[in-house]
């Protein structure tokens, strides 16, 4: 946003200001008697009646009384929603194709959500009437729509357009299957005699690696008989990679058979990385592989190998690799390394790591305590302490770790973000800041979030900034969360850290002696305090509670479960609160152990924990070596957010409890 629009969208405001203001003395007086009706049966607010328009005029347009309708959708004049009302009944007469009407909406709403929703209809309504030309006039490539991309070249084509048939093939040659709408032009692209064999197969391979088998045995019909017969071999090397052990199968000197192989071992990789080992020294020897491709699965051997405890296997299998680039592998092998307690082995691979990780304070933070662990000085490098003293001087999960080992005060720096307020006026005062939060207010979150990632998607930081304030008025916690984010402004701890839902989180802390900063960081961590959250694996609400967890929580607790109470605040925090407890319970009332079992499940927590060479481990260590990415994550920032959230609340805990730091897992 220009300075020039915020200081013309101010000078509107304040004329709207003085108008509204001039209307209150031209307001006819009101009597003392009507001041005690009104106090005894109030009236309802102008805002208040506009939104009962909205939804009987909402109601009316669902059902087709459009006299009704049309009733209530005079009485909103102003009212920030109408729009909304106005797509939707023109949407209804789409296929009467009502041009004008289309072009007035558009103009109106260009560039905004129901904008850009109505051009999607438009063009698709044109498509099907098969107005080719008009199409083309209105189609707009930022629309990133796969449907409507398809249909903008068979206008072309249909046109008259020959050129257009050069776009098609990126749009087919893709690892899944397109939308309906794309097989007119398929059709069309095929029957040109545009799909070769190599195409076939290239898309064949895609629809593997996808796991859409399905489409890859379609795509073997359009190849020619030989190839057909290596499609085949691919598809079963994908389901049953251990086949590889019939090698006379595979004797073939040629690229597609050397791909099929290089799929088999990475595939066999995934469930027995030793045995793949195993043919993969075979047929190493055996075929001429390409290089790039060969160092691909080399690394992604080796990489496996590591997560599953064969790190001194995986070491050997790249020890005369050239050109390692495999980030993921390395820091595999130094997590085995570390879980092992093989110091010199973990120190030795933070050196292969490329210049810019070595730098980062996870892996200088590991390089300190390798060399602290071996007593060793690398002249390139300050000494330990030096480099936990450093470390200490941020905020983070290991500037916390490295602040205990020196015994330093935590690092907070919370520097509050002032955007200037006219900004903050300016954007509040947008239709698509205004809609989003009337959509808010009537509970329709979903149209509210589009509303708001719109208006945003072009913003600068310091608008982004203007609009985490404006978010943190309206008491929208996540988009603060966002908004600050997408400004990278990490300091101001008020508006990344809300104290969101304190009553309950509160309540719910004295009700099962629980620390109020864990509570409210499991709330930030899962939902960023969305109160209707949905995980795309089921998990609900604040604390991301998983309905199957929530009815075993809600019958230990004795109390009354029902699918939609998730998405209420004050009984997700209690379900959440005693769940969280129970694990508490489980682990010996460390938290480490509780939140990694609250995120990747308590079984899983104990599997780990009893795996050969996992016991006694430090507690930094053992949640470095957590196999999964996300559960790791997560333990570290439920740690460091605790300590951020006990500033907030007024007093700082200690990153680790005295009994946490002593308890060897």
């Amino acid at each position: 946003m220009q300075l020039k629009d915020v200081q013309t969208h101010i000078k509107a405001r304040i004329k709207l200001s003085a108008a509204m203001l001039l209307l209150c003395f031209l307001a006819p007086a009101v009597s003392q008697a009507d001041t005690s009706a009104a106090l005894i049966s109030p009236l309802p607010s102008l805002l208040q009646q506009q939104r009962q328009h909205y939804t009987r005029a909402e109601e009316a347009l669902k059902r087709g009384h459009f006299k009704t309708y049309r009733k209530y959708r005079q009485r909103l004049h102003g009212y920030p929603l109408t729009p909304y009302l106005d797509y939707r009944e023109l949407r209804r007469r789409l296929y009467r194709l009502p041009y004008k009407e289309v072009d007035d909406f558009l103009d109106q709403h260009e560039n905004t959500y129901l904008g850009d929703r109505m051009l999607k209809g438009w063009l698709h309504t044109l498509a099907k009437k098969r107005h080719w030309h008009d199409y083309q006039s209105y189609y707009q490539q930022h629309l990133s729509s796969t449907e409507l991309r398809c249909y903008w070249l068979q206008a072309r084509i249909s046109t008259g357009d020959e050129s257009a048939y050069q776009n098609v093939e990126p749009l087919w040659n893709v690892g899944k299957s397109q939308p309906d709408e794309c097989t007119p032009l398929f059709k069309r692209w095929i029957g040109q005699g545009h799909l070769t064999p190599e195409l076939a197969w290239q898309r064949h391979s895609k629809a593997i690696k996808a796991r859409k088998r399905s489409l890859a045995r379609y795509l073997a019909k359009l190849m020619p008989a030989q190839m057909r017969k290596q499609a085949a071999l691919y598809l079963e090397i994908d389901r049953y990679p251990q086949r590889l052990n019939q090698r006379r199968r595979f004797a073939e000197q040629s690229p597609r058979m050397q791909e099929i192989i290089l799929h088999g071992i990475k595939r066999y990789a995934r469930k027995d990385p030793v045995a793949a080992l195993y043919e993969w020294n075979r047929y190493d020897a055996q075929q001429l592989f390409a290089d790039e491709p060969r160092r691909e699965t080399l690394e992604y051997l080796a990489g496996k190998l590591a997560r599953k405890g064969h790190s001194n296997a995986a070491e050997r299998l790249i020890a005369n690799t050239e050109h390692f680039t495999n980030t993921d592998m390395s820091e595999a092998i130094i997590r085995e390394a570390l879980r092992q307690q093989n110091w010199q082995q973990a120190y030795q691979w933070i050196q292969r790591l490329p210049a810019n990780e070595q730098q980062s304070p996870r892996w200088l933070y590991w390089r300190a305590r390798a060399m602290q662990q071996l007593s060793i000085d690398d002249p390139a490098y300050p000494t330990p302490q030096q480099i936990y003293t450093g470390l200490a001087m941020d905020r983070g999960f290991y500037s916390f770790l490295a602040a205990d080992i020196v015994g330093r005060d935590y690092v907070l720096r919370d520097q509050p973000v002032t955007p200037p307020q006219e900004l903050v006026i300016a954007i509040a005062g947008r239709p698509e800041a205004r809609r989003a939060k009337e959509l808010l207010a009537m509970k329709q979150l979903n149209y509210a979030r589009r509303e708001w990632r719109y208006m945003t998607q072009n913003f600068d930081n310091m608008a982004h900034l203007a609009a985490a304030k404006l978010a943190q008025q309206w008491g929208w916690h996540r988009k603060t969360i966002q908004a600050m984010a997408a400004a990278r402004s990490w300091d101001d701890l008020q508006l990344r850290f809300p104290l969101a839902y304190d009553n309950h989180i509160n309540q719910a802390a004295d009700k099962h002696s629980l620390t109020q900063p864990l509570l409210f960081s499991i709330a930030r961590q899962e939902s960023a305090f969305a109160a209707d959250a949905k995980s795309p694996a089921g998990a609900l609400g604040l604390m991301q509670l998983m309905p199957g967890t929530a009815r075993y929580t809600a019958r230990k607790a004795g109390v009354r479960y029902r699918s939609h109470d998730l998405l209420k605040p004050e009984k997700n925090i209690a379900l959440g609160s005693f769940y969280i407890n129970t694990l508490l319970d489980q682990f010996d009332n460390n938290r480490i152990l509780a939140a990694a079992a609250y995120n990747a499940g308590p079984h899983r927590v104990k599997a780990w924990l009893s795996e050969e060479g996992s016991q006694g481990l430090p507690y930094d260590v053992w949640i470095e070596a957590i196999p999964f990415k996300e559960t790791r994550g997560y333990v570290q920032n439920i740690l460091a957010y605790s300590v951020i959230y006990g500033y907030r609340l007024g007093n700082t805990p200690a990153f680790v409890s005295n009994a946490e730091a002593k308890q060897k897992l």
